[in-house]
């Protein structure tokens, strides 16, 4: 053989050498691994239509729904829908996410930290229970780092929405007493990467109204209380761009009665307003829970997944900020609220004023996660259907914040923030809890995860109850 008939045989052999080499053999794995076929599964896709799909094939790549009873790719992984269910990915309306933090620990220039959250703890809570989206109504610096850890793949998490807080009065945190401050106060939230505004109890009438008018100029939405300011003259607080009123009990404030009338005219104020409401129903529930006693915590199946220092803080009758309180004419005053829950959800139903689901998780004992379903079952109890309680928390959270070209509903292009179910929530909301599998930004976190997420925060709170105590907080 020659020199030159052995060179070409040797290119002939690299040639065919790179058609099934291990690079392009990778390549196709990953393409795979990013490709999950769900067969035969029964799609709620949301939409304002909502016409169920049975027996779909559902197909997600690169992160996306790419097909809906369409096309199927040779390669992917094959996920069985077999009378099982499929909706989008769940959004919390209200929440208060737990970072690392200083518990006003005595303050050094170079001081960090004293207590310190594993964020994939914090977020395996809503990922375990289908939130796949949570907005922040008191977002911080900390918040911006858990999202980027999130959007780096190294925690598997909800998206974050952040909305930065700003109060009157005196204190930590974004205080504004005069129009200048509020509106500087926004100028600065937008610079430092906030999307949204949330007004707090304590601004005097001319700061708030100074703060929502330069949201609005800046493009900022305003979330958030009715400042203590208003009492007496509600009617006030519904300045255009006033975009959401963050707890119905806000608006129990104003209410002498607490009948049925107030809450029309409520609602009626909101309609007119296109001012939306945040749920935020079961807070209440539990606060009046609280002041009876604690057993109910204590029995809360839930409660292991909580961290010591705050199971440590909720389960002491010396330390539940609730129970401190308690006395028979607060008590009293909690189920009036309770009550006139169900008349306003009720009454800005009947208006037809937007409800989104919100929870208000992080303060005791709203667990995050549980506590949307929670939120979804009363939501019912106050009359709605279980098809508007779950566009509380899916459609209509996602056009509010509008990221609804990318999440809240199934339509092919948008992201797979999904939950497999295995039974029809639409026959009983209660069914949201049947939870198989949840997919997150396109990446599917099966049952068996879920539930070794969920261990590994149980065994680390359980190993660590007696390193972390509330009465010794400022001390680490």
């Amino acid at each position: 053989m020659t020199y030159y008939q052995k060179n070409l045989l040797l290119l002939v052999a690299v040639v065919f050498a790179s058609c099934t080499n291990p690079v392009s053999k990778k390549i196709q794995q990953e393409k795979e691994s990013d490709t999950y076929i769900v067969k035969n599964v029964n799609v709620i896709p949301m939409t304002a239509e909502n016409k169920v799909v049975k027996n779909a094939t559902v197909v997600i790549q690169d992160q996306k729904i790419i097909s809906i009873n369409d096309s199927i790719p040779t390669v992917g992984k094959i996920i069985d829908g077999t009378n099982k269910w499929l909706i989008p990915g769940l959004i919390d309306m209200h929440v208060h996410t737990w970072t690392s933090g200083s518990f006003i620990a005595p303050n050094r220039p170079t001081k960090g930290a004293n207590i310190f959250w594993d964020t994939q703890g914090v977020m395996s809570l809503y990922i375990s229970n289908g939130v796949t989206t949570t907005f922040d109504l008191d977002a911080r610096a900390q918040h911006i780092g858990q999202r980027d850890e999130i959007a780096s793949g190294k925690v598997i998490g909800p998206r974050m929405a952040l909305a930065a807080l700003i109060n009157g009065g005196e204190g930590h945190g974004r205080k504004a007493n005069i129009p200048s401050d509020g509106r500087q106060a926004v100028r600065s939230a937008k610079a430092e990467g906030y999307s949204f505004i949330k007004v707090y109890s304590f601004l005097n009438i001319e700061t708030f109204n100074a703060i929502v008018d330069e949201a609005n100029k800046q493009g900022l939405k305003v979330v958030g209380h009715i400042p203590d300011a208003f009492q007496g003259k509600l009617e006030e607080v519904f300045v255009p761009h006033f975009d959401m009123v963050a707890h119905a009990e806000e608006y129990t404030k104003h209410s002498i009665d607490k009948n049925i009338e107030d809450a029309q005219y409520f609602a009626k104020l909101a309609k007119e307003n296109n001012t939306w409401l945040t749920s935020s129903l079961t807070t209440m529930v539990w606060i009046g829970s609280q002041l009876r006693g604690l057993d109910e915590v204590r029995n809360n199946e839930n409660i292991k997944y909580i961290h010591p220092i705050l199971q440590d803080r909720w389960l002491n009758e010396g330390t539940n900020s609730y129970y401190r309180r308690t006395n028979p004419e607060f008590i009293a005053q909690i189920d009036t609220y309770i009550d006139f829950q169900e008349k306003l959800i009720k009454a800005f139903k009947e208006a037809k004023v937007p409800i989104v689901a919100g929870t208000d998780a992080g303060i005791p004992v709203v667990i995050p996660g549980f506590s949307l379903h929670d939120e979804l079952e009363l939501l019912v109890d106050y009359g709605m259907t279980s098809e508007e309680a779950l566009t509380s928390a899916t459609r209509l959270p996602a056009e509010w914040l509008e990221i609804d070209k990318e999440v809240g509903t199934i339509e092919i292009g948008k992201y797979a923030d999904l939950v497999l179910l295995n039974k029809n929530p639409l026959e009983n909301i209660k069914n949201i809890r049947t939870i198989n599998g949840v997919f997150v930004n396109g990446n599917w976190v099966n049952k068996k995860k879920i539930d070794q997420l969920l261990f590994e925060l149980e065994r680390y709170n359980k190993e660590n109850k007696d390193n972390f105590k509330w009465d010794k907080r400022r001390e680490y």
